[in-house]
């Protein structure tokens, strides 16, 4: 009885193995057969990890309270601004300072220096008292 189990038409182990462990083309969108290796993707990839990981390193990104924040005090940063702002964010990380104060013209930020983000924004003739709380730093560009 054993004899009849259902080979799939192949005899061997060898016959089986050949046809699906066989070498298959991979083609791309245009149909022709890619030819990339394992060590050009991962070098591809790697390339691509340093780019984001740049952009990430170098970008300030704001927190949903700070763009509220912004909104309500009708706060508009012009890209020079944004740039001493990235570049005060950046001088004060480099003195180990976590959560800093960036007073910029006559604007005020409270910035996480690790996360490069944004807490909050004020405007400083705004009439709020001027009382910034939770900083172990601040920074005057």
């Amino acid at each position: 009885m054993m004899n009849h189990i259902v080979t799939g038409g192949f005899s061997s182990i060898e016959q089986a193995t050949g046809k699906f462990g066989g070498k298959r083309s991979l083609t791309n969108n245009t149909g022709t057969a890619a030819t990339s290796s394992f060590g050009e993707i991962l070098q591809q990839k790697k390339s691509i990890e340093a780019a984001v990981d740049e952009t990430q390193s170098t970008s300030l990104r704001f927190s949903k309270h700070a763009g509220e924040r912004l909104t309500q005090r009708d706060i508009q940063l012009t890209s020079e601004q944004m740039m001493r702002l990235e570049e005060g964010t950046q001088r004060a990380g480099e003195k180990g300072i976590k959560e800093s104060l960036v007073l910029l013209d006559n604007m005020a930020f409270i910035v996480n220096t690790q996360n490069k983000t944004v807490i909050t924004a004020m405007c400083q003739n705004s009439g709020e008292e001027n009382i910034y709380t939770n900083i172990d730093g601040a920074i005057v560009i």
